[in-house]
């Protein structure tokens, strides 16, 4: 079936470019949401509906259930976070207003509660009276749910506050809780069907909320565990929750920390060892001490996920920590693709720790404070103010510019920012993950390499192998791709690990040949085994831990098709022949060899054709396990 065709069928065809342009080929359109659809710019309600209705018809030949606002995939076993989030004091307040008045105030609530959550990819999945539950990594895993789940309560908890219905102050109290549940099913019959996940994650974050504090976040020991250092807590120890059997160490989440490495944030202060990458780490210092002489430089550090790339980095600001220069960081998100700038802005509310908490008149302090000591000028500070949406005083006078101005005199005011600072001392700036930049970060970030040329600059940027950097080709730019450890090396960093822990010899060969050279699987699968028992017997599979489990989820969820074969072909093993895999998937064949193209093509499986049959393999035994994880038991039977 082709999109124009079935767009064409339903008497929609001026909506073609739409589905071209945003890349919505045929797999897709049973996962389309409603929310999508305006996305695509489909402002007709009677448009949505048509489309709406056929999509369902698309839901019952290929057994996929299908909701208004969510077209879900048949029930799987999924780790996501889960927020609970109740209007504090609504009990009181029904018994003093009418229940209009009660229902506005209640529906005021939960539609901005609802935007804020969107915002950070949250799904909101069910209204409880005034209790709102919202998950983080359905229908979608993202390598950074449970930090957003977290940020989006904060800016909630913090923001709600400022609005007030009927004289009544709203006031919430939010649980977040991460682990694993069962989710993708309509629950109930007719008008009553829900989507709902099952699970004792949910549980726990609906009693997380009974702990908190009016306007106050508490997380569980799990959703601390994901989220490190990149927030500020305070511990409530062991607490009993009704109807768990055991204590659940639980935190109170108080607002971001101004953490300067995201990788240390996240792996903790003891880094494992940095093993066979003494190539690479000489020539980043060369560069470093060209850079340092005047003659800027480019270091593109590339690889697959896990390979070590923010490792290297962290181990080369240890080295040059001696040295006396500047570093400025910046991080880009799959949640900000399309927010323009994202990394500066959020670099510069670092630097000037700025808060959600903080006032208009004090944002503009802290960056006024900065920007002054960095030599920048007013109309520099006002273009900055205006990037991060701060409102400026009667001090600064009314810039009456179009947008395009304005976005010049932005850029020149970050450009200029970056040569005042390089002019006084060297200056390493590290870019992490520009596979996902926003475009207008992308555009700035080819300013910023054509004026460093003659600066004392490092720009040293990470990024998966998928991205093709437009500056890779300039003669100041190096290029450093990061291979996968040999099963030599691999062993030894299982050893720097477990050094005494009494691991077996035969878990630790395991361990090697299970995580395929790929440094950062090695350390968190032997770490998991370390913290879990550590004397299981060799021939028991070893589990994907809980942050891998994510990481490598959320590269499956961006490939439908390719999802569906790899779960039918992890229950076949790592390796499977074309023939068992046609044989047992129940899809048309034309579907089939479109999943394993994509699966091929994203690199997370080979194809390998023997002299009788065209066989595959998993790239990664990890990642074989985690489509195996996601299926039910009854599925995989």
């Amino acid at each position: 079936m082709e999109i124009a065709e079935w767009l064409r069928g339903l008497g929609l065809a001026q909506y073609v470019r739409a589905f071209q342009e945003h890349d919505i080929t045929p797999d897709l359109l049973p996962r389309l949401t409603v929310r999508d659809l305006k996305d695509l710019g489909i402002a007709s309600v009677g448009h949505r509906r048509r489309m709406v209705e056929a999509i369902r018809g698309l839901g019952k030949a290929t057994d996929v259930a299908i909701e208004d606002g969510v077209i879900a995939p048949v029930a799987e076993r999924r780790r996501l976070s889960a927020v609970f989030c109740d209007l504090v004091g609504s009990t009181e307040l029904s018994s003093q207003l009418d229940p209009e008045d009660l229902n506005e105030i209640i529906r005021t609530y939960q539609m901005y509660v609802q935007d804020i959550m969107n915002q950070y990819g949250g799904f909101t999945a069910r209204y409880v009276g005034d209790g709102m539950l919202v998950y983080f990594g359905w229908p979608e895993a993202r390598e950074t749910d449970a930090e957003q789940a977290v940020r989006a309560s904060l800016v909630v908890a913090s923001s709600l506050t400022q609005i007030s219905m009927k004289n009544y102050p709203l006031r919430v109290r939010i649980g977040i809780a991460t682990g694993l549940a069962i989710i993708g099913e309509l629950i109930g019959r007719g008008e009553s069907r829900q989507l709902e996940a099952i699970g004792e994650t949910l549980n726990r974050a609906a009693r997380l909320q009974g702990l908190a504090e009016p306007n106050t976040v508490v997380i569980d020991e799990a959703t601390r565990a994901q989220v490190g250092d990149l927030f500020q807590y305070t511990s409530l120890g062991a607490v009993h929750l009704r109807g768990l059997p055991a204590p659940v160490q639980a935190w109170i989440a108080l607002g971001e920390s101004n953490v300067q490495s995201r990788f240390e944030a996240l792996r903790g202060a003891q880094l494992a060892p940095l093993v066979n990458r003494v190539e690479e780490f000489s020539e980043i210092l060369q560069r470093w001490q060209d850079a340092r002489s005047g003659r800027g430089q480019v270091v593109m550090l590339t690889g697959e996920p896990g390979i070590g790339k923010s490792r290297l980095v962290a181990e080369v600001e240890d080295r040059i920590a001696w040295d006396s220069h500047v570093s400025f960081h910046y991080y880009c998100s799959p949640h900000y693709e399309n927010m323009a700038l994202y990394p500066i802005i959020s670099r510069w509310e670092r630097s000037a720790g700025i808060t959600v908490n903080d006032s208009p008149a004090d944002r503009l302090h802290k960056l006024e404070v900065v920007a002054t000591a960095a030599g920048l000028s007013r109309v520099d500070i006002a273009m900055l103010a205006g990037l991060l949406k701060i409102p400026l005083d009667e001090r600064y006078p009314n810039f009456d510019y179009s947008a395009q101005r304005r976005r010049e005199a932005t850029f020149e005011a970050l450009l200029r920012h970056i040569e005042t600072v390089a002019r006084t001392q060297p200056l390493m700036m590290i870019i992490e993950d520009i596979h996902w930049i926003d475009p207008s970060s992308l555009e700035l970030l080819e300013l910023v390499i054509r004026r460093i040329e003659s600066l004392p600059v490092l720009l040293l940027a990470t990024y998966r192998a998928d991205f093709m950097p437009p500056w890779a080709d300039d003669p100041f730019v190096t290029t450093i791709t990061l291979a996968r450890l040999d099963r030599r090396h691999s062993a030894e960093l299982v050893e720097h690990i477990a050094a005494d822990s009494g691991l077996p010899m035969t878990l630790r060969d395991r361990i090697v040949i299970q995580t395929d050279g790929i440094p950062l699987f090695t350390e968190e699968l032997t770490r998991a085994i370390m913290e879990t028992s550590g004397t299981r017997g060799a021939l028991l599979p070893l589990s994907v831990p809980n942050n891998l489990q994510t990481s490598l989820m959320a590269r499956l969820d961006r490939l439908p098709a390719a999802k569906q074969v790899a779960q039918i072909a992890s229950v076949i093993g790592r390796d499977f022949s074309l023939k068992l895999l046609a044989a047992i998937a129940e899809m048309a064949p034309a579907d089939l060899m479109s999943g394993l193209e994509q699966l091929v093509a994203s690199g997370l499986a080979v194809r390998l054709d023997h002299a009788t049959d065209i066989a595959y393999s998993f790239k990664h035994a990890l990642v074989q396990e985690t489509a195996y994880q996601s299926l039910l038991r009854s599925r995989r039977s």
